[in-house]
């Protein structure tokens, strides 16, 4: 399988892991849309929603809950937009949720900043 979230969750692909479980990997976007913004991935390989099993998804629900506290306490965000994408409009075709932080006013900090506040 040439999945870029495997090859991650693998070890093959680095990437700024926040949180790790036997569930779930939590990284920092490499590509981020604010700062902190965050994926949880499960590790095992899920398409979409329409793959996943319920456990999964509530597990990455529970953890998506605790990241959110982490970000708002280490981040200072003023809100979290959470976003689940599915067929077309998903890049990467592995079930992953996006925890975008939200700030009031722009933040101009890098990935390895977001990263030294959040490991």
């Amino acid at each position: 399988m040439d999945c870029i979230f495997c090859k991650i969750i693998n070890g093959e692909i680095p990437a700024k892991k926040i949180y790790e479980d036997d569930i779930v990997f939590a990284f920092l976007d490499i590509n981020p849309d604010s700062f902190g913004h965050t994926l949880i991935i499960p590790k095992k390989h899920y398409l979409d929603l329409s793959d996943i099993d319920g456990d999964t998804l509530m597990h990455i629900m529970n953890t998506a809950k605790m990241l959110k506290k982490r970000l708002e306490e280490k981040l200072k965000c003023d809100g979290l937009t959470l976003i689940q994408n599915n067929g077309e409009i998903q890049e990467v075709k592995h079930f992953h949720l996006h925890l975008k932080p939200f700030y009031k006013e722009k933040k101009d900090k890098t990935l390895e900043e977001a990263y030294q506040l959040l490991k």
